[in-house]
């Protein structure tokens, strides 16, 4: 056993977790802490507000498939991660959050800079705790750790009021603790594994929908197999993008509200759908009751909640998403005799024969991400804000690895993206990191173009910018009679502010001028901020599942 005070038991427990990285502010209430990271090997990145903190956690975490790990202080800090926290647990991103607090003695006092954080994030974190003691310090961050990573991934909050971080005490240092309740995945049931095999081999049209849970997992070579098998089309969920090369010809893209039309035509054709590692969200499904109804539904899903929520199946299998279909796939090649009938892969092709793309020159959104796409190496990551630019990158910017598309999807955090690409970027240093964003999302956080440059974490914010909070404005152009109330914001000069910040500023007013943008950009060792003027009244166009309104999709 060790003598140390609570904030270096802290430092010392994160290493042995092996924590590399840090994202956090810090302030008066875990100044401890802070303190005792100066004598770590451990990084810290300082952001230039908590919720970014927390963006960038996730966007490591997403990126690397480890756990992210932001810090911040009492009240204001900690209830500034609140966002974050929320996003991530929306998405099952693994995330622990650390956050000072007054001491004990004046917890309930409304002391200065004091917030219930425990209270406020029970609803979004998987688990959270308030240490009341130092020794408890290294189980509890084991604990933590434990519970992010674990099963269906989330965050995870610890609270430490600062004089338990000041507080000196004999240290143990667990391998392993007993988390009460917690349950590791099952093994898939082989039998129900027979069953779904029996009802894919059978089937004449099979469509495989892909969800976050297939990234999670790293199951993207299963996915591949199990469909190639098949000869059976995959759509995606929007957490899902990237888990089938998106060139791949069985892959069909994204499906649901602002889906690919080949995806959303061809889903309702199937007899029996193998959903996996996907919850029905309402985006994905509109009217979940409509959506497939025709069609044998076989759910995969870790999380045993999850299967049949939001959608009656046919067939439920609990299990990791990685071994299941392993699993699935050699039941089917035991009973899938010779070749499967080529029609329904000939349907796909003919399809997205007549969907094809002209690529133009005009600096419309589509062709830009289009453009993009053939000037970034396979392995680019890419980020995205929220509204507009997540649409069309989601139509139009081909992912091609299951790490490779990072994006907000339940809670749609504005803002998310451009703090997110900094976390991918210190994941995978290696490969170049492009943020899609519109220019309202991008004012939400672009303060960290301070962390970005004093960091050293170059990355590339593509801003669309059309002086609007674009899916608003498309909404009330469609639904209100184009009467705008609050949607017209007067950008500033992207690239001006860029250089104030030590960044690179550029804006590209033709696609000569994007693509030269783009190549300066990646080959600089410096963030780089892309500004492009698009037309304020581009729209993106919603490609509706059959039998569901619009209307009902976006709650106007």
């Amino acid at each position: 056993m060790l003598e140390l005070s609570g904030s270096k038991a802290l430092v010392k427990a994160l290493e042995k977790e092996g924590v590399s990285v840090i994202f956090g502010l810090p302030g008066g209430a875990i100044m401890p802490v802070y303190d005792a990271l100066l004598d770590s090997g451990i990084r810290h990145i300082l952001a230039r507000h908590e919720q970014s903190a927390a963006h960038m956690a996730d966007g490591y975490a997403r990126a690397s498939g480890r756990a992210g790990v932001c810090m911040a202080t009492s009240g204001p800090g900690s209830t500034n991660l609140v966002t974050g926290i929320a996003n991530a647990y929306m998405d099952s991103s693994p995330l622990v959050a650390f956050t000072g607090q007054v001491p004990k003695a004046m917890i309930g006092r409304d002391a200065f800079q004091e917030a219930d954080i425990i209270g406020i994030t029970a609803p979004i974190t998987k688990y959270n705790h308030q240490v009341r003691s130092a020794s408890e310090i290294p189980s509890v961050v084991k604990k933590a750790f434990l519970i992010a990573t674990s099963g269906r991934p989330g965050p995870v909050l610890v609270d430490l009021p600062k004089d338990v971080q000041t507080e000196v005490a004999q240290m143990e240092f667990p391998d392993s603790v007993e988390v009460r309740g917690l349950s590791l995945p099952l093994d898939p049931d082989p039998e129900l594994l027979k069953k779904a095999a029996e009802l894919l081999a059978g089937a004449d049209a099979p469509f495989i929908l892909a969800g976050g849970g297939v990234r999670i997992s790293n199951a993207h070579r299963e996915l591949v197999r199990l469909a190639e098998l098949l000869m059976a089309p995959v759509g995606t969920t929007l957490m899902g993008k990237g888990c089938i090369r998106e060139d791949h010809p069985l892959s069909v893209g994204v499906i649901g509200m602002h889906g690919s039309p080949l995806a959303n035509m061809l889903i309702v054709k199937a007899d029996v759908l193998l959903a996996v590692g996907t919850r029905f969200a309402d985006r994905t499904t509109c009217d979940v009751k409509e959506f497939c109804k025709e069609a044998k539904i076989i759910q995969i899903d870790i999380d045993p909640a999850e299967i049949g929520k939001n959608k009656r199946v046919h067939l439920g299998i609990e299990g990791d998403a990685r071994k299941a279909m392993a699993g699935l796939a050699e039941e089917l090649a035991k009973r899938l005799k010779g070749e499967r009938p080529a029609h329904w892969y000939e349907r796909i092709k003919q399809v997205k024969a007549k969907l094809h793309n002209e690529e133009g020159d005009g600096l419309s959104a589509p062709r830009l991400l289009r453009r993009l796409r053939k000037l970034l190496p396979d392995d680019a990551i890419v980020t995205t804000e929220v509204g507009q630019n997540q649409m069309w990158a989601s139509l139009h910017f081909k992912a091609y690895g299951p790490r490779n598309f990072i994006t907000s999807g339940g809670l749609g955090t504005m803002g998310f993206g451009f703090p997110a690409a900094i976390g991918a970027k210190v994941a995978r240093p290696e490969v170049p990191v492009v943020d899609i964003a519109g220019d309202g999302s991008f004012q939400m956080t672009m303060n960290s173009l301070a962390t970005s440059v004093s960091e050293k974490i170059p990355v590339v914010a593509v801003i669309l910018n059309n002086g609007m909070l674009g899916m608003v404005a498309q909404w009330q152009r469609l639904f209100f009679r184009g009467r705008y109330s609050a949607v017209e914001i007067k950008p500033p000069d992207f690239a001006k502010i860029a250089e104030a910040y030590g960044a690179q500023g550029m804006r590209a007013e033709s696609m000569e001028e994007f693509e030269r943008a783009v190549k300066a950009a990646l080959g600089s060792d410096v963030t780089t901020v892309i500004d492009v003027p698009i037309s304020p009244e581009e729209d993106v166009f919603p490609m509706v599942p059959p039998g569901c309104k619009l209307e009902d999709m976006i709650g106007v």
